[in-house]
């Protein structure tokens, strides 16, 4: 994957190698411990244990923001300034204004959000309450370890996601998902995970135009976002876990639902052909 030339914006917010900052639960903790389940299936009260161990606020310390110094650092500031990249021109073309997300936060471990106490074993994660991304970057060990997807795409795949829950925060998505219920197979939970996964595919077939071939994704990279999208899917998970499936359990959709909107996404280039809430099969 080519990136090592694209524009960085400096929307970084480096807490790595502080001390967590993290308030009480209250409802900041409750809907963190509902995007845990929502993005790995996690008991929402494990969630809310650990919120309510780190309740205790630690020394308060600086946050380096603007570009990291290292690769990894680097990387997410090129993935996350090429998604609003190619997010700005998109909605300007519907008459509308993109506001890029607050900032992706970098963190290990825990750290404090808008929606409570966050913690890695969430995997990464958008707060619509702070509009920001929060990311451990020992997530890309753990996508490679214990879902097998490797590779460069396969971590600006998931980048590219969570910057399509933002957009779909923007567009009010977010609130329709939630009116429609939270759990199994048709949900608006299943019916919002695909649509970011398709966003994510949009961006991946606007990128080189957005970066002037800075950031380009070429047909292997492609298969890497695809094997990293299979990696997660529910029922993939769910063997994984527990040796059988459960659609009603779903929070994500399949693995060859998430493989296939995904698809769709770079095939199309076009956010409108992303309408999983009106689709008639996910």
């Amino acid at each position: 994957m080519r990136w090592q030339g694209g524009r960085r914006s400096g929307n970084i917010e480096d807490r790595r190698g502080m001390s967590p900052v993290v308030g009480g639960v209250g409802a900041g903790g409750v809907i963190l411990a509902l995007i845990g389940y929502f993005v790995f299936g996690i008991d929402p009260q494990t969630t809310m244990q650990v919120v309510s161990g780190a309740a205790a606020p630690a020394q308060q310390q600086s946050v380096a923001e603007g570009t990291p110094q290292d690769e990894a650092g680097q990387f997410v500031d090129v993935i996350e300034t090429s998604t609003n990249d190619v997010w700005t021109p998109i909605f300007r073309a519907s008459g509308q204004a993109y506001r890029p997300p607050a900032g992706v936060v970098l963190y290990d471990q825990a750290t404090g959000t808008g929606c409570g106490a966050g913690q890695a074993a969430m995997g990464p994660f958008y707060c619509p309450a702070d509009q920001k991304v929060y990311l451990d970057l020992s997530f890309w060990q753990e996508l490679e370890g214990r879902f097998g997807a490797q590779g460069e795409a396969a971590r600006a795949y998931v980048i590219a996601h969570e910057i399509g829950h933002h957009v779909q925060h923007l567009t009010g998505q977010t609130a329709r998902a939630e009116r429609m219920g939270a759990k199994g197979a048709d949900s608006g939970s299943v019916r919002l995970e695909l649509q970011a996964d398709c966003y994510a595919g949009v961006w991946a077939a606007h990128a080189a135009e957005a970066s002037g071939g800075a950031v380009a994704l070429d047909p292997r990279d492609i298969e890497d976002g695809l094997r990293a999208a299979a990696a997660v899917g529910d029922d993939t998970l769910q063997r994984q876990t527990q040796g059988r499936v459960v659609p009603d359990a779903f929070t994500h959709g399949s693995s060859e639902q998430r493989m296939r909107w995904f698809r769709r996404g770079v095939d199309t280039g076009d956010p409108a052909a992303c309408d999983t809430f009106e689709a008639a099969r996910l």
